[in-house]
């Protein structure tokens, strides 16, 4: 496994500009053939470099670039990466006191290492993803009792 260095607080909201070039570059790299160079250059057009991407690469960039011209924020963490329960607290949005609970029920799972526990960032985003489905369906049967309960009333005179 390797180490990763996350810290959340360095990621940044896009900012309009941001948003709006990473939406033009998105488009302009989608249309560009695969195994083509892709030529960068800086505002002046002084310094400048070619690079030859695989295809796989290529469209990785396109979707993070996608992403980012949707005004979403991106943070690039190699799934294979270890997470102290700090780091892997704030991936979820939730306290470490309530990460080492979910830890401690077996919910996600980790190992440790002397007397720290790591997780692998596979493991917290499986279980983020688990929990994000678990919440939309909650909602969804929410929103449909929430209808049913308005129609019952529409219907009384």
């Amino acid at each position: 496994m390797s180490a990763l260095a996350l810290d959340l607080q360095d990621v940044h909201e896009p900012t309009s500009e941001e948003i709006e070039a990473a939406g033009v570059a998105a488009r302009a790299l989608a249309s560009v053939v695969r195994g083509r160079k892709l030529r960068v250059s800086d505002d002046s057009g002084k310094s400048e470099a070619s690079v030859e991407l695989p295809a796989s690469l290529f469209k990785t960039l396109i979707k993070v670039l996608a992403q980012i011209g949707n005004g979403n924020t991106v943070a690039v963490i190699p799934i294979q990466a270890e997470l102290t329960t700090q780091q892997a607290a704030d991936l979820l949005n939730v306290s470490r006191p309530h990460l080492i609970k979910l830890l401690d029920r077996g919910e996600i799972q980790h190992h440790m290492a002397g007397t720290h526990r790591r997780l692998r960032a596979q493991d917290v985003l499986n279980y983020k993803s688990k929990t994000d489905h678990k919440r939309e369906d909650a909602l969804a049967k929410i929103a449909a009792i929430d209808e049913e309960l308005d129609r019952s009333v529409q219907l009384r005179p």
